[in-house]
């Protein structure tokens, strides 16, 4: 768990590099720009680090579900060599699904001008620039992205499912609180990528607006990386006496 746990940091500290550091630099040069190069990479990276990230987090729910339901057939089919090919496999597809949309998309003529409405550069809003009808096949690759997704989703609610009616079986209530504590930040997580995203990609169009959607790419493209770490730190004893003292230091000093 771990060893994916250091996969998923490496996934949301990439994913929050992309964009952030150019943003803020836009922001405090008052300045909009940035290269057509740029551009692609941006949409690269942001597309490898997503998919990457999906299959973590699907891997991640298998390695829950394997661990907790099936926990005699864990060592045999989660060891160091499998954990090793299922991350590499995360990354390759990843890299695969971010090369196809970067060379679909920038292949595109650009016929309605070159600014964007949004902080980075994101697919929508350039498929927005491009001439009519020529953007019909990357809107299939993301539909193809999308069904992908889909049934990770379906993946990981069946697999959680059946997590979930094992550790209602477990007799001892130490058992449970153990099982939980080890499943409810992976849940946490997904729970926050998926509706992040969901808000943002799947608004009805007649409530869109610069503004919100502005907003609503902010709580996808930030929010969930920053708060990835945080939610498995909770974990760590030491970390919670230690937030347990700031709040009451802090509280004591009011």
């Amino acid at each position: 768990m771990f060893f994916f746990l250091l996969n998923l940091a490496l996934t949301d500290l990439g994913y929050i590099c992309t964009t952030v550091p150019k943003a803020m630099y836009n922001f405090l040069w008052d300045t909009r720009i940035i290269s057509y190069k740029g551009c692609a990479a941006q949409v690269f990276l942001i597309f490898f680090f997503l998919s990457a990230e999906l299959s973590l987090l699907t891997i991640m729910c298998y390695d829950r579900y394997m661990s907790i339901c099936k926990p005699l057939h864990y060592g045999t089919l989660l060891g160091s060599r499998a954990c090793a090919h299922m991350a590499a496999a995360a990354w390759a597809s990843g890299f695969l699904n971010a090369l196809l949309h970067t060379a679909n998309t920038f292949s595109l003529p650009l016929c309605h001008g070159n600014a964007l409405g949004q902080f980075f550069c994101e697919v929508p809003h350039i498929l927005k620039l491009t001439c009519s009808n020529s953007y019909l096949r990357e809107l299939g690759l993301i539909a193809v992205s999308a069904c992908l997704s889909f049934i990770c989703f379906v993946f990981m609610v069946f697999s959680y499912v059946q997590i979930f009616r094992a550790v209602l079986r477990i007799p001892s209530e130490q058992g449970r609180h153990k099982a939980f504590s080890t499943c409810l930040p992976h849940l946490a997580v997904v729970s926050l990528f998926v509706i992040t995203g969901i808000s943002a990609n799947l608004k009805p169009p007649f409530i869109s607006s610069p503004s919100l959607d502005l907003s609503l790419s902010v709580l996808y493209s930030v929010v969930p990386p920053a708060l990835n770490p945080l939610i498995y730190s909770l974990r760590n004893q030491e970390l919670k006496d230690g937030l347990r003292k700031i709040i009451m230091n802090a509280s004591q000093n009011k």
